[in-house]
């Protein structure tokens, strides 16, 4: 499965990452950071439908994005239609890295969310050094001890968890840890199909006080309109909006829809 081979590399990766900063060093370096984060909760939580634009250079079921405008003008069209970014850091498969993350950080003050595969506290420090106000915690790579532990250290530094899920027996894991956020990704990580009814079945699941984020898998006007009617408090969007040549467009229709 694809995802086991994505957390294997990402062993890897983090061997690199720790021989360059060391996890005491990159601890302290978080401990020392005073930037006040900005709540990714409470940008999802106003009234009306909020949306969270995406920034990556591939995805293994896609292939490379078709960028159709620069990383800085992009930012600028999120700055007025988004309510939150998600940048990936992931760099074998998506081709993210944290260095985008932190070129995005320095020309946008909407709220952030680090999204990578995260398999230690090392990445938690790091997130919180870049600037990144919410982590993203996929239950399918974590035991219930690693996504309480992840959870709590994410808090403690002062950045949101998003606890993503992708069936019946994660929902319940995120529900037992109180998760303040849960994403439901759309997406079947064993053969790439999207099924936007995913969304609709795991949300009933939901406590009322939770808000709840669809991932993967909205490309027009009746996605969101479904999505809507399926009790979402937001979408996060990646790769119709990273092959748009304008999604501060695309974002205000979608907006209006509902």
């Amino acid at each position: 499965m694809i995802l086991d081979t994505i957390v294997a590399d990402k062993k890897k990766r983090l061997v690199e990452h720790k021989e360059r900063i060391s996890e005491e060093e990159m601890k302290a370096l978080a401990a020392a950071c005073d930037r006040e984060s900005v709540s990714f909760y409470n940008a999802l939580a106003k009234d009306g439908l909020s949306i969270i634009g995406e920034f990556k250079k591939a995805s293994p079921s896609h292939g490379k994005m078709d960028n159709k405008i620069e990383l800085t003008d992009r930012i600028d069209m999120y700055n007025a239609s988004v309510d939150a970014i998600s940048c990936l850091t992931e760099e074998d498969h998506f081709l993210g890295s944290v260095d985008y993350f932190k070129q995005i950080r320095g020309i946008s003050n909407l709220p952030m969310i680090r999204k990578d595969f995260i398999i230690d506290p090392y990445q938690i420090f790091e997130a919180k050094v870049i600037g990144a106000d919410c982590i993203l915690l996929i239950a399918a790579i974590l035991s219930d001890r690693e996504l309480k532990l992840f959870y709590e250290l994410a808090y403690a530094l002062g950045m949101d968890v998003l606890v993503e899920v992708h069936d019946e027996q994660e929902m319940m894991r995120a529900i037992g840890l109180d998760a303040k956020i849960i994403g439901v990704n759309n997406r079947n990580l064993k053969d790439f199909t999207i099924d936007l009814h995913t969304t609709r079945k795991l949300a009933q699941m939901l406590p009322e006080e939770t808000l709840l984020v669809s991932e993967s898998g909205v490309m027009k006007d009746e996605d969101i309109l479904f999505l809507k009617q399926s009790r979402v408090d937001a979408l996060l969007i990646g790769t119709v909006f990273m092959e748009a040549e304008n999604p501060q467009a695309l974002a205000k229709h979608w907006k209006e829809l509902v």
